[in-house]
């Protein structure tokens, strides 16, 4: 069984300095701890290379400004930091962790500009997000929460505060023997898994939801390209949950799900077919270019 989390030999990247890892902490009164102010990137490294790093980078910046939390972390400087993780602990393929966050300050409220924000990387070994689903095809629940209005929250970072209904849907779907489980959006269109995009094939055309209430994953605009190159029509469009019973294949995209097939999504069931296969097969291929 792997170690804790917060009990692991290695060194983490905290604030410009390689800190072993068990020292790698920050105060109980961190502002983030209280108040969801933090922002972060998931990435994978393979053999030696993070996948769309920059993007990534980028994103992470972009993420500290919608949360009015400016990360004082360049592109390049962030880069650096993530190689040097790497590095340090010896790895040349892992999940790369990046989080930005407001630390302790002068402020303890719900207001904290006069906080510092701080940043830190962490790297580790990790296999199949989904373990065997990844092979056999992912089981997934339906989720009772939704993603929220934009106009609510900024949906578009992303922010360790959006992901508190997706913790609650996984621990829901986990005690029903489910990997992951869906969402729709605060409409009830179909959205996205609680921590990865949706695509789904019907008649030999790819259709994936619209981007417009939740993040549009790096790994979800990487399968759209490697479709469209195939000659594969995608259509990103509202989809009704109604509709779930008419398509015949299904997968999930993310960084740390790869691209997964799915097989069940509550009563539903779908195909683990020879496309859901062959876009599989080619981002492994892709991602070690």
């Amino acid at each position: 069984m792997a170690d804790a989390y917060d009990d692991r030999d290695g060194f983490i990247w905290l604030d410009g300095e390689m800190v072993p890892w068990r020292e790698a902490n920050v105060h109980i009164l961190t502002h983030a701890l209280h108040y969801a102010s933090s922002v972060f990137e998931g990435e994978r490294c393979y053999n030696g290379k993070i996948f769309k790093s920059e993007l990534h980078s980028e994103r992470l910046l972009k993420s500290g400004e919608y949360m009015d939390m400016p990360i004082p972390y360049t592109v390049a400087e962030i880069e650096a930091a993530k190689y040097a993780a790497l590095k340090a602990n010896n790895l040349t393929d892992a999940y790369v962790r990046v989080v930005a966050w407001r630390g302790a300050g002068s402020d303890m409220g719900v207001a904290a500009a006069a906080n510092p924000v701080r940043m830190a990387v962490a790297v580790w070994e990790w296999g199949a997000y989904y373990g065997d689903a990844k092979y056999k095809g992912a089981k997934l629940d339906i989720s009772k929460w939704r993603r929220p209005d934009p106009l609510t929250i900024p949906c578009f970072a992303k922010a360790a505060g959006l992901y508190m209904i997706c913790t609650m849907s996984k621990h829901a779907a986990e005690a029903k023997g489910c990997s992951d489980a869906l969402m729709y959006d605060y409409r009830g269109f179909v959205a996205e898994a609680t921590g990865a995009n949706i695509f789904f094939v019907k008649d030999g055309v790819v259709h994936t939801p619209l981007p417009d209430a939740f993040l549009n994953g790096i790994t979800r605009q990487t399968v759209i390209g490697m479709l469209q190159k195939k000659g594969i029509e995608v259509v990103e469009r509202h989809i009704m949950a109604d509709e779930l019973v008419g398509f015949e294949q299904c997968w999930l995209t993310g960084t740390a799900a790869e691209v997964t097939p799915v097989g069940q999504i509550g009563e539903y069931m779908f195909e683990v077919g020879e496309l859901a296969r062959e876009i599989a097969e080619d981002y492994e291929k892709l991602v070690r270019m």
